[in-house]
């Protein structure tokens, strides 16, 4: 309809079109393509009044289905991915053969007119840059991630825990109702469940509900360029790294879930349509697809996850419930191991690209890093993530505070203040992040200490999770 199109609306028309095609709809086909004896792709004229039609060449376009692509663009896809024209395949984002057979006839189409209209360099090189540049977002990044993916490999064998028989299950913490005598267990348990206020409660459900949203933190890994699983069961460190974690990770939703269907003291309807609700919703930690703001994100949300287990351990155990607090416990304990691995791949990056993490860290910390469980809702409460939070920290479980440490020990792990051969932007980013912990702190501390001297009373909050008492 215009000189543009999209892919979305050329898809449509796929299914019915052959590989070389004119359709109704679109104006006069003017460009002929033909594949010679050799497997070399000719191009004849070029009008720039048609519209291509090509359904095998879309399998190795790396572009958004919202973005518009202009002719030259979409010629030059067309020239790099000549042999999709022999099967329906993936080529390879690194092979450069296929550029060897690209043959374009210099007396319909001159290699200044080529240049023109694909706004790329027309030889050889040109191209595979071209091809490079555009398969990934941050291509620079991704090599970065290729270089330390042994570091990864290091971090399945060191890090995680094997798995099956020797590793530690959700059943190891809880009664066995295939066993005589799992009555009096089960009662044990709730006895000691009675004795949690319904605040710590809260919060632990609020920290299981998190943990169950565990699909989308494994498809957010996957969105990391340079660390996905492409066939969902891949080789690679990455691959063996995201899928060793998640398998460690589902422990812990599993584990609280049980937990607190055996201890009788909360509605697990409502818990469970939390859950529902906050996987459908997902989450943006604002990654943007780059492996260094993932793997930032990580290294601070593990261990906020961290500290909020152990802190409801700690509480569990001021109330007597010595199983929850072990279970709780041991979460901590894991995602410990988890933090120490995220932060040592930001480690590795530092050494060969510091200006680009030192700019992704800086840039990150003037946002706010997302919670996972943000989008959190019951269906009935509008405001339930904030209810949750407000109760975690009135109980000291995840505080500010605790945020402005968090960051202190970023700062302090990847020994920023000491970092050489920065950039002068790099330097001034650096520069502030070496300050921001004590500014969080002094804030953090300055809102505390008014809501002190105010004497600030916190409402009353209702929880459908606890049958609606309030907190």
């Amino acid at each position: 309809q215009t000189d543009s199109l999209t892919i979305e609306n050329v898809c449509l028309l796929l299914p019915k079109l052959s590989p070389v095609t004119k359709h109704q709809d679109f104006p006069r086909l003017e460009t002929l393509f033909s594949l010679q004896p050799n497997n070399r792709l000719s191009i004849g004229k070029i009008g720039l009044g048609s519209h291509l039609v090509l359904p095998h060449i879309f399998n190795n376009l790396y572009t958004n289905v919202n973005m518009k692509i202009s002719y030259g663009a979409f010629l030059a896809s067309i020239v790099a991915t000549s042999n999709a024209f022999q099967q329906p395949n993936y080529v390879s984002r690194g092979a450069a053969t296929s550029l060897n057979m690209v043959a374009v006839d210099p007396t319909t189409v001159t290699k200044k007119e080529y240049q023109d209209i694909c706004g790329v360099s027309f030889d050889e090189d040109g191209l595979l840059q071209r091809l490079k540049a555009t398969n990934f977002l941050h291509p620079k990044h991704v090599e970065v991630i290729e270089d330390i993916a042994p570091i990864a490999g290091a971090m399945v064998d060191e890090i995680l825990l094997e798995t099956g028989e020797a590793s530690w299950q959700p059943q190891d913490f809880l009664p066995d109702l295939s066993k005589e005598g799992w009555e009096d267990e089960v009662k044990e348990v709730r006895k000691m469940a009675e004795g949690v206020p319904d605040e710590v409660m809260v919060v632990l459900i609020g920290d299981m509900v998190t943990e169950e949203a565990l699909p989308t933190y494994q498809t957010l890994l996957n969105t990391f360029e340079g660390c996905d699983d492409p066939t969902g069961d891949a080789d690679s460190a990455w691959a063996r790294w995201s899928r060793g974690w998640t398998s460690e990770e589902n422990r812990h939703g599993d584990l609280l879930n049980k937990y607190l269907y055996l201890g009788g003291r909360c509605d697990m309807r409502s818990v469970e349509v939390t859950i529902q609700h906050l996987i459908t919703n997902g989450f943006n930690p604002d990654a943007r697809k780059d492996p260094y703001r993932g793997f930032v994100y990580t290294s601070f949300q593990e261990r906020a996850t961290k500290v909020s287990h152990g802190n409801v351990g700690k509480l569990a155990g001021e109330f007597g419930d010595t199983s929850l607090k072990k279970i709780c416990s041991k979460i901590a304990g894991d995602e410990a191991r988890h933090e120490k691995a995220y932060q040592t791949f930001c480690e590795e990056i530092l050494k060969r690209d510091a200006d680009g993490l030192i700019m992704v860290f800086g840039d990150m910390m003037r946002g706010q890093i997302s919670m996972p469980a943000e989008l959190m809702t019951d269906g009935v409460s509008q405001s339930l993530y904030e209810d949750f939070s407000s109760v975690a920290q009135r109980l000291g479980v995840y505080t500010a505070l605790d945020y402005a440490d968090i960051i202190g020990h970023l700062v302090q792990r990847w020994d920023l203040e000491h970092l050489e051969g920065l950039s002068a932007e790099a330097e001034k980013e650096r520069d502030y992040l070496c300050k921001l912990p004590q500014r969080y702190k002094k804030l953090a501390e300055r809102s505390m200490n008014k809501k002190k001297k105010v004497d600030e009373e916190e409402p009353e909050r209702s929880f459908s999770w606890i049958h609606g008492r309030t907190v």
